[in-house]
């Protein structure tokens, strides 16, 4: 039995997550079918991060488990033949039975795409956030450093959350502007349920002048969700990469 990583990405218009559910199409599920029709295996894919209905990857991190005599360098070639035109595989590699791409990675990369323009709206709903609002961006830029660092981001994590411990060390949070587009680049060492599309929210709020960037040290050391801005819609939402040591 031989482990295989994967690099993938996707495209999650068409999908209920990455996460395999009982009522919903999943890239998990999609993969796993794939993999079975190529081999005849049934297995179970593990992977870096859950991504929510509507969210893409472009270096999501898969592994599982085969007995397949395909190389592992072939893999990617292989399974792109049986996978849909939305999931693609970019890379693959047999790795140690040990290797879990979760529990393995020390940080995770995600990006943020705010759409800015009236024109190309209808090509670009379902891969940005469209907003045309007038924003702040300087104020949004010092809120976004304030989020930087080891915090307990209880505030900054949606309700039916599992987790006990909310402490995260965002490494870098950061906007850029490229018109038509505005970016939010966050790394951390792990991200809370709908943590990055909330503190999008939430420095929108700062950007349209209805929260200073002062607020959001209170809006951490309250630790309450009610008090963070609203939650950004799932299409802008992008998990560029997973890094391991």
């Amino acid at each position: 039995m031989r482990r295989i990583k994967m690099i993938i990405e996707y495209d999650g218009t068409n999908y209920h997550g990455s996460q395999i559910q009982a009522n919903g199409h999943t890239i998990q599920a999609e993969m796993q079918q794939c993999i079975e029709r190529l081999t005849g295996e049934k297995t179970s894919i593990l992977f870096a991060g859950r991504t929510d209905t509507g969210v893409h990857a472009l270096g999501q991190v898969v592994a599982f488990d085969t007995e397949a005599t395909i190389p592992p360098d072939r893999w990617q070639y292989a399974l792109n033949s049986f996978l849909p035109d939305d999931i693609k595989v970019l890379h693959s590699t047999e790795v140690a039975a040990s290797f879990h791409p979760r529990f393995d990675a020390v940080s995770k990369s995600y990006r943020y795409k705010i759409y800015r323009k009236n024109r190309g709206q209808t090509l670009w709903r379902n891969y940005a956030f469209l907003c045309t609002d007038k924003l702040n961006l300087e104020a949004m830029r010092e809120a976004a450093r304030c989020l930087e660092g080891s915090h307990d981001f209880r505030s900054f994590c949606a309700s039916g959350s599992s987790v006990k411990n909310f402490e995260r060390k965002v490494l870098s949070c950061r906007l850029e502007e490229a018109e038509p587009f505005l970016y939010l680049d966050i790394t951390a060492n792990g991200f809370l349920y709908n943590m990055v599309r909330i503190i999008m929210g939430t420095l929108l709020e700062v950007g349209r002048g209805n929260l200073a960037p002062g607020d959001i040290d209170r809006i951490l050391a309250a630790r309450d969700r009610s008090l963070a801005g609203p939650t950004a819609p799932p299409q802008g939402l992008y998990l560029m990469e997973v890094h391991y040591s």
